[in-house]
């Protein structure tokens, strides 16, 4: 079976009349169905633009692809208002671009006792980024540090 550059099916001829139906259009013949398949299917077409159109296709493809990356910003439990919103400013700007953001406060020595400081700065950046983000894990304490893992919202259609 031959199927022309143009998609026209010219019915099952020899290999022979193919070959020169090829060479008359400056085409190259490519077999599309399996070897074993009756009858064998065959097409006109330039491979070298196809294998060509092909790379280019599976390029573009890959840069469209977004990854899912984590993010992570450190506090402390002293962490002044000034840093705060930078480090505030920086999250946003994470969960807009589609990061997931893991925000950890550090405690050292005894401030392991006022963890209440810690959880009230999670708490405080849950309720500022609640529009734009939702919490993957609630706050939990691992070690000495609190953790907290905020995605950015699933866009509805």
């Amino acid at each position: 079976m031959l199927i022309d550059a143009n998609g026209k099916k010219h019915g099952i001829i020899s290999f022979l009349e193919a070959m020169e139906s090829a060479k008359a259009a400056s085409l190259d013949l490519v077999q599309v169905s399996p070897s074993d398949a009756d009858p064998v299917v065959c097409k006109l077409l330039d491979y070298g633009k196809y294998i060509f159109d092909k790379k280019k296709n599976v390029g573009s493809n890959k840069t469209k692809v977004k990854r899912n990356t984590t993010k992570e910003i450190k506090f402390r439990p002293s962490t002044d208002v000034g840093d705060y919103n930078i480090k505030l400013k920086k999250i946003k700007s994470f969960i807009l671009d589609g990061d997931k953001t893991k925000i950890s406060v550090r405690f050292r020595g005894r401030e392991i006792l006022n963890s209440d400081m810690g959880l009230n700065i999670l708490n405080r950046l849950k309720d500022e980024l609640g529009d734009i983000a939702q919490v993957d894990q609630e706050p939990s304490l691992e070690g000495r540090q609190l953790l907290m893992v905020l995605s950015p919202l699933k866009k509805k259609r």
